[in-house]
């Protein structure tokens, strides 16, 4: 599930992204003034709309940094990508429905060098 997410970003593929993430799921930073939420629909209309780093040719920088277990329906992923020139480490908050992992919330930090 979090290789396909990282192709979703990658490749700006909103039909991958839609597959792991609930729909319901919110994102959000706090790195933007006020803090930014957004439902799915926003974000992939987002994702959607932008030139995505395969196009761009830009080498691709995504890492899983750690999964914990909170049990078997909940879990927190940290992991890492850049999407243009900027690097973000991603708090995705997991559920799984019905046997299936997915993205209940991404939460990320932008980081500045």
């Amino acid at each position: 599930m979090l290789v396909t997410y990282f192709q979703g970003l990658y490749y700006s593929d909103t039909t991958r992204l839609a597959t792991v993430f609930h729909p319901q799921a919110l994102y959000a930073t706090a790195d933007e003034h006020p803090t930014l939420v957004r439902h799915m629909d926003e974000y992939l209309s987002v994702v959607a709309a932008r030139e995505s780093p395969a196009a761009r040719g830009d080498p691709r920088h995504d890492a899983i940094d750690a999964i914990e277990l909170a049990g078997p329906n909940t879990a927190m992923a940290r992991v890492r990508c850049v999407i243009g020139s900027r690097r973000f480490v991603d708090f995705l908050t997991l559920v799984r429905e019905r046997g299936r992992w997915r993205i209940m919330a991404k939460v990320f930090q932008i980081i500045e060098d």
